[in-house]
């Protein structure tokens, strides 16, 4: 089976073909940024529709004599503007090409293709993008929360301090590069049992740098504090569920530096840590494509007329079924 797929969650429009066996024939995409400020809905939505046609046509070229089989497409959680991109484009498709159509969850893609990206079979999973920070467990067929943000995601958190010092959108690489050269200021560290809390802690960082206290010094103390308070809650959930393996996926696993606080917290306990490659942290259409072939082989469906997007569906709303069909 030959997937088509479609990614507009966010900031980033993307276009894939993979098939049954996780081969990817094509991975296309673009992604909208800012010198200033966050990501404006709107423009998001604007970007997508200027790229779309582009990235559909480049990913088109890899299709050959092959036959697609499927579209899919990001049903959510995401910005609603740019989702309705996506969807619409969806449909387009699934009328040119007279296939079945499949919307799915962006968070549960990013999970499910962490065990085609990797060696992980049965991990605790640390989901760090923008707009999540999730530590959960692979339960029956639900993914089960153990701890979560109160507040804002991993990756917005580090993008609104970027914000706040002017690095601009997206920050994280420009963070991750500063902190090289700074040294450790105390700042606030915000556990809640199983939860985090971000938001205090970047507007601490922010004034801390209004108050001259300089750029590499606070980029090395927040990505210190910040991934400390993460590691502590992953490996609690370790113990908690008994599991073997940490599997960190989504946008902010790019960082080295909390790739290796995971990976020494791993050692220490006799655990293996994976991350999914660099390529395929952040968003892109490959997982999306997986996930769709994933849940097309046990029968789901989506009546076209009544296909739509999801801005505020949870990872554990969602039921999964990873039996159905194998990498191998």
């Amino acid at each position: 089976m030959l997937c088509f797929a479609i990614e507009a969650t966010a900031h980033t429009f993307g276009c894939a073909l993979i098939d049954s066996r996780g081969n990817i024939l094509a991975d296309n995409r673009d992604m909208y940024k800012k010198e200033d400020g966050g990501i404006i809905p709107l423009e998001a939505a604007k970007h997508h529709e200027n790229v779309k046609n582009k990235l559909i046509e480049e990913t088109l070229k890899n299709l050959s004599n092959k036959k697609i089989n499927l579209i899919a497409y990001s049903r959510g959680p995401g910005l609603a503007p740019c989702l309705l991109v996506g969807l619409k484009t969806a449909k387009e498709l699934t009328k040119e090409f007279k296939v079945p159509l499949i919307g799915v969850n962006h968070a549960i893609s990013h999970l499910t293709s962490g065990l085609l990206f990797t060696k992980a079979k049965d991990p605790v999973y640390v989901y760090v993008s923008g707009a999540n920070t999730q530590i959960l467990s692979l339960e029956g067929k639900r993914f089960r929360i153990i701890g979560e943000t109160e507040d804002i995601g991993l990756g917005n958190a580090l993008d609104k301090f970027g914000r706040g010092i002017g690095l601009g959108f997206p920050a994280g690489p420009k963070i991750e590069e500063l902190a090289k050269k700074g040294r450790y200021i105390e700042l606030q560290y915000t556990v809640k049992g199983m939860d985090l809390v971000f938001s205090g802690i970047v507007t601490q960082a922010i004034q801390k740098f209004k108050h001259g206290i300089s750029k590499e010094d606070l980029c090395y103390s927040i990505q210190e504090t910040l991934f400390s308070m993460l590691v502590e809650v992953t490996e609690r959930a370790l113990a908690h569920t008994g599991k073997k393996e940490v599997l960190l996926i989504g946008g902010v696993a790019a960082n080295k530096r909390l790739c290796e606080m995971l990976k020494i917290m791993c050692e220490d306990r006799g655990c293996r840590f994976h991350a999914v490659p660099l390529k395929y942290s952040g968003d892109q259409a490959v997982m999306i494509g997986w996930e769709g072939i994933l849940e097309y082989s046990f029968e789901k469906r989506n009546d076209f007329d009544k296909a739509n997007i999801y801005p505020y569906e949870r990872t554990d709303d969602v039921e999964i079924d990873l039996t159905s069909i194998s990498k191998e």
